[in-house]
């Protein structure tokens, strides 16, 4: 059984704060979604889908928006070589002085309710990994939102209703999406039920983590660590 690491949640929440940034420096040069959408040649629903942290866009789209909003120069620290080591034999090698760390402090919102949003989200990342590879998770759940259907509360019977079409339809993109409708249906889902326990567990545990917070360093084979340098889990 293959767990996911903790990249995997920590890669979500970058990619998170990164189209919420996105749609504040929007905001803030006053421009509306369609207006966006024509200067960068997209249409509204693949801005909202940046703007959203939603990871199929891809790092082409991502640095179209991010050009039109005048900060792309900010991938020069990934696209240049200022972190890489220097040549064995140069000046710089052979200096004393150690080279610079650079540190960047990621966390999860404050906010009790983002929070649970970003569990939400990776927990069923992983749910549609599975049943993707693994057939009877897939009818697990259908059996499970059936017996729901047939058993309990009928306030949820119209998302459970949905839910049995979109694991027909394998409709994932309508329960990965930030929408308050794809909260509702994530809140009344019977995917997560599919997640072996130590695999949820994990999930779990690196949420906890980032509400803490993480400190990603440039120095190489640093893991992750936590508040004041204690590594996370």
């Amino acid at each position: 059984m293959s767990e996911p690491t903790l990249s995997t949640v920590l890669d979500r929440q970058l990619l998170l704060q990164l189209g919420d940034r996105l749609k504040r420096l929007r905001e803030a040069r006053g421009l509306g979604t369609v207006e966006m959408a024509r200067r960068v040649g997209m249409t509204r629903n693949t801005l909202r889908a940046v703007e959203a942290g939603d990871p199929a866009p891809s790092i082409g789209t991502y640095l179209r928006v991010m050009s039109a909003l005048g900060i792309s120069g900010e991938l020069a620290l990934l696209a240049g070589d200022a972190l890489q080591l220097p040549p064995g034999q140069s000046a710089a090698a052979r200096s004393r002085r150690g080279a610079p760390v650079v540190q960047v402090h990621v966390s999860a919102e404050e906010d009790r309710h983002r929070l649970q949003d970003l569990q939400s989200l990776a927990l069923h990342e992983e749910a549609v990994r599975l049943v993707k590879t693994q057939p009877n998770l897939l009818q697990q759940a259908k059996e499970t939102t059936e017996r729901w259907l047939a058993t309990g509360d009928t306030r949820s019977a119209v998302l459970w209703r949905e839910w049995l079409a979109i694991l027909d339809a394998g409709a994932w993109r309508k329960v990965l999406g930030r929408t308050r409708h794809a909260q509702h249906l994530r809140q009344a889902s019977p995917l997560v039920t599919t997640l072996p326990e130590p695999v949820r567990d994990h999930i779990l545990s690196q949420v906890q983590s980032l509400k803490h917070g993480l400190v990603l360093s440039s120095t190489p084979g640093e893991p992750p660590s936590g508040p004041a340098g204690r590594k996370a889990p």
